[in-house]
């Protein structure tokens, strides 16, 4: 995140400055649960691709995922995760090796490390790799992916089913929600203008990817929690994301521009980004209106996303609109 602020039960929120510009960042921490559960095993649960796993033993956990790593840790059962997927950039996470090549999954880095539960979702691959875990005896729960703020309960409740933690799970699905809660009732209302359409771009510089975000993107829940309107959803797009042209700018017409912070990086910064072509001739490229999140938690729909709706509202709305 860019910037620090108060939040609810006394949590530590981000916030940005609303101009992209890299403010000075907060230590990349989640928060575990102040009592630390006991996991209450055996468990048997269903899994998102069709069959059911049992689980004996949380003492060795992998996490195939940023933001699955992010639950276990804040369910408080970080010190049992022995490896990370390499979008899991928090603190508590950052020493554990990485068993992710360019987001696919190194079976044999996995299976060397003798997990005793795998937890991945259903956009993990290679399909394989993810076999080849099964295949040798490894307990491996698949759950299914987060794209909105409804999934973050159930997605926790899950999790925490899996890790034989159920009262946890209740607990920290109450507190994230009542947190996210907090934020919302804190949206400014809106001026004479109404709803700011906000367009979510990916881009990758370095790659020459630039795209516009859509109804599938993930952001849409995000931005709409925020009183916003996802300019790209409106305009019509309907898939996930579509290249980024000026005639698509133009008719997005977004009064904000939300990006990853290492995105925003990789095209030069709020500079940079107005030369992508029809940036600039948005009312968000001519105001300079950025929305800038780290990737590790933009669109994790986890426990801290009431941080990053902060993040969003404090940079959409910098004077209280």
């Amino acid at each position: 995140m860019t910037a620090t602020g108060c939040g609810a039960d006394g949590g530590d929120t981000a916030a940005g400055s609303g101009s992209g510009s890299a403010a000075a960042r907060p230590a990349d921490r989640v928060e575990p649960l102040a009592t630390t559960p006991v996991p209450r095993l055996p468990v048997t649960v269903d899994s998102a691709d069709g069959g059911r796993t049992t689980v004996t033993s949380t003492d060795r956990i992998v996490p195939l995922t940023g933001s699955l790593s992010e639950i276990v840790f804040t369910l408080g059962l970080g010190k049992h995760v022995v490896a990370r997927d390499i979008t899991a950039t928090f603190e508590q996470a950052a020493q554990l090796p990485v068993v992710t090549r360019a987001h696919d999954v190194s079976a044999e880095s996995v299976l060397s490390l003798r997990p005793t539960l795998v937890i991945a979702d259903t956009t993990t691959g290679p399909a394989e790799a993810v076999d080849q875990i099964r295949d040798a005896g490894v307990p491996l729960l698949v759950v299914k992916p987060a794209k909105s703020l409804a999934d973050v309960g159930p997605r926790i409740d899950t999790v925490a089913a899996a890790l034989g933690v159920k009262a946890a799970g209740t607990a920290l699905k109450e507190r994230t929600e009542r947190r996210i809660a907090a934020v919302r009732k804190d949206i400014p209302p809106h001026g004479k203008d109404g709803s700011p359409r906000v367009a979510f771009l990916y881009l990758r510089g370095s790659a020459s990817v630039y795209l516009l975000g859509g109804a599938e993107s993930g952001a849409s829940s995000l931005l709409e929690a925020a009183g916003a309107v996802d300019a790209g959803k409106a305009s019509g797009l309907r898939k996930d994301f579509t290249a980024i042209t000026s005639e698509a700018l133009a008719k997005a017409a977004p009064d904000a521009i939300l990006v990853m912070t290492k995105g925003l990086e990789s095209v030069g910064g709020p500079e940079g980004l107005v030369k992508i072509p029809g940036v600039a001739e948005t009312p968000a490229g001519m105001d300079r209106r950025i929305v800038s999140v780290d990737d590790g938690v933009l669109l994790n729909y986890g426990p801290r996303t009431d941080e990053v709706l902060r993040s969003v509202v404090d940079q959409l709305y910098p004077d209280g609109m």
